[in-house]
């Protein structure tokens, strides 16, 4: 009561590129990871998600293995977007598993955040083999159930990670670095949008997570400001 607790969160970040790697994942995590009970939507969503489970609006219908909608708290203040499902997401349905989704689980509890707080989804709804960027054309096919997923979550902020997240949600061709610490707004409305870099981009370059917490720290303060 009355006390302040605080956190030392710059050493955290610096540590979680070290510390999130596959052989420190129990597996005990991992198995309750891929058995964990289906979330269930609200009736709005919950429609949303079964229109989007047989889409077939593009050619990505033809090799995935499920859809991934987008999992966490359907009334969050935080919605962050990623690119596309990888491999591990196709299997579960759930987005950011793996190594990419530990490292951005420790991103958002370094921003006093639990994963169930915020709620994420990606561009697209849908694999691209080999792990290939998005095509205009699928990207254009899942905009409107991303749009939806917004208008039902009704988020305060969003959190782009990656150039390929960010470039297509705000429409721009704009380098990811020079997108940095920059506000933006989704597009025909006044929802604020931060960038930063991906997760996985952090496990193939850690000397670059310094600045994906600086992108943190801005993004946490303009969500103060608006809150």
């Amino acid at each position: 009561m009355g006390i302040d607790v605080w956190i030392d969160r710059d050493k955290v970040v610096s540590n979680v590129v070290e510390e999130t790697t596959t052989s420190n994942i129990p597996e005990q995590a991992k198995s309750e990871s891929v058995n964990k009970p289906i979330q269930v939507f609200p009736e709005e969503l919950a429609t949303l998600k079964e229109v989007v489970s047989v889409c077939k609006k593009c050619e990505l219908h033809e090799t995935r293995t499920q859809t991934v909608f987008g999992v966490g708290n359907t009334n969050a203040d935080w919605l962050i977007i990623g690119e596309a499902p990888g491999a591990d997401e196709d299997k579960q349905g759930e987005p950011f598993v793996g190594r990419a989704g530990q490292l951005l689980n420790s991103m958002l509890l370094a921003m006093g955040l639990q994963r169930e707080q915020v709620f994420i989804a990606n561009i697209l709804k849908c694999r691209p083999p080999d792990n290939r960027d998005p095509k205009p054309e699928e990207v254009i096919a899942c905009e409107s159930y991303l749009r939806q997923q917004i208008e039902h979550i009704k988020p305060k902020i969003i959190l782009a990670v990656g150039r390929i997240a960010a470039q297509n949600l705000l429409k721009v061709d704009t380098p990811i670095g020079k997108m940095r610490g920059n506000r933006y707004q989704y597009p025909d409305s006044e929802l604020p949008v931060m960038v930063t870099y991906h997760p996985a981009y952090l496990l193939r370059s850690p000397r670059e997570k310094r600045k994906v917490w600086e992108d943190l720290k801005i993004a946490m303060k303009l969500y103060k400001e608006i809150s």
